[in-house]
């Protein structure tokens, strides 16, 4: 038997992995809505996190969030159109930012098929963090009034596959329908098992992300409860958040969407796409620790980092960049920093390393997805946006601090973590075309 397996393994050819890369960006966050304005205004070291008004937010502990900047006055703008009244009535406001960001994302990469192989060949990818609780307390208060009075859309608004579901159903695609969410690292696992999914042979092309939109009362009274907030900055809200900053005391609540088309090497070539950058690998992992602090030695993020750079075929002196999940809470930064030192050990003095998360605020199950699109840019335009708000660096690491760098390496490849409550680890590998 021993004879046997030895002869089928020699005589079995593995095919070579099928190559993925992105040739579509689109996004609606805090600091505005479409690609390119987003990124010039990360890139200027703008913020988009502001003051949360209104009676009910007075007597919370924070009282700032990165909201999407809006002109309800503007009919034109896409935002407004998709958070109209009637929309809202059959889709969650997060469904209604996903499916603006996969607007333009697949008019970037020109793909909008019509055929049926092609549909069938395109899946979609794309999660969130949490459902809106304004809507759930809304419908309770409609009860109380009586069973008619509830939404028969209530049950679709919230589910998380949903923003999957209506781009999935808005443009035809057939491919594989698939929603993830993992807390904070949503849109990072969307990403990376859209990857997987075309590396695998399951499609060709995916529209992959994710989308958050829970500001209210409620979820931010939830989280000051848990102490996860800023709350020392209410005054001067473009400098709550501020990741790996000695004063950080919390991160900032943000919303909106980020999607990307990812499609298989080949098949981006013959239709002659424009591609952005290559993902070379994907890491996952679990903490196995604590529902919300991750391990002290920051060995779950070793072991989601390891991975995704041998998932790649990436060896450790290749990153000269780190895109961090640093949300700029006391304990989870510090941790990641010292990740990063013992994965990378004398090396990591050579990666330049910085969290967006000072200009956004944390997007939750938007977070990855949003971090990744800018560490695509990153590789694709050669610029490392800056941390806002870093002053007083928490060590020694090679941060970029308040203003964006020039990347000078031969070939740009990066990681993007990603964390989340529970425990959950993903890590992106992303490198220069």
């Amino acid at each position: 038997m021993k004879r046997v397996l030895q002869q089928v393994r020699s005589h079995t050819q593995f095919p070579p992995r099928r190559r993925v890369v992105v040739t579509g960006l689109g996004v609606v966050c805090p600091l505005g809505s479409g690609t390119q304005l987003v990124w010039n205004n990360l890139i200027k070291g703008c913020s988009g996190i502001v003051s949360l008004s209104g009676e009910e937010y007075a007597n919370l502990p924070c009282k700032v969030a990165g909201l999407v900047p809006i002109n309800e006055f503007d009919k034109t703008d896409p935002v407004v159109q998709a958070l109209t009244p009637s929309n809202l009535r059959a889709m969650a406001p997060a469904t209604g930012l996903a499916l603006v960001a996969a607007s333009e994302a697949l008019k970037d990469a020109a793909w909008l098929p019509s055929s049926d192989e092609d549909r069938e060949a395109t899946g979609v990818a794309l999660g969130m963090g949490m459902i809106d609780l304004k809507d759930v307390c809304d419908t309770n208060d409609a009860l109380k009034k009586g069973y008619n009075k509830v939404s028969p859309f209530f049950v679709p608004r919230i589910l998380p596959n949903m923003a999957a579901g209506h781009i999935s159903i808005k443009y035809g695609f057939r491919g594989p329908n698939h929603a993830v969410s993992t807390a904070c690292a949503t849109g990072a696992h969307s990403i990376g098992d859209a990857f997987r999914f075309i590396r695998n042979g399951d499609a060709d092309v995916m529209v992959a992300g994710g989308a958050e939109y829970c500001i209210s009362p409620l979820a931010i009274a939830g989280f000051c409860r848990l102490r996860a907030l800023s709350t020392s900055f209410n005054d001067d809200p473009g400098k709550a958040s501020r990741p790996f900053d000695k004063k950080r005391d919390g991160f900032v609540m943000g919303e909106g969407a980020a999607v990307l088309v990812i499609e298989e090497y080949e098949h981006a070539k013959e239709r002659g796409a424009q591609m952005y950058a290559e993902i070379l690998g994907y890491g996952l992992s679990g903490d196995a620790s604590h529902i919300t602090t991750p391990r002290e030695d920051g060995s779950g993020a070793i072991l989601s980092m390891s991975r995704a750079l041998r998932d790649g075929n990436i060896d450790k002196d290749q990153i000269t960049y780190i895109n961090a999940h640093a949300t700029s809470t006391p304990v989870g930064d510090g941790i990641e920093s010292t990740a990063i030192k013992n994965l990378f050990g004398s090396h990591s003095s050579k990666i330049q390393v910085s969290s967006t998360k000072g200009a956004h605020g944390h997007l939750l199950g938007a977070a990855g997805n949003l971090e990744a699109l800018f560490t695509i840019l990153s590789c694709h335009h050669g610029v490392i946006p800056p941390t806002l708000n870093l002053d007083e660096p928490v060590d020694d690491l090679n941060y970029v601090a308040n203003k964006s760098v020039e990347w000078n390496s031969d070939k740009r490849i990066a990681l993007k973590n990603s964390f989340g409550f529970g425990g959950t680890n993903a890590t992106l590998c992303i490198g220069q075309l």
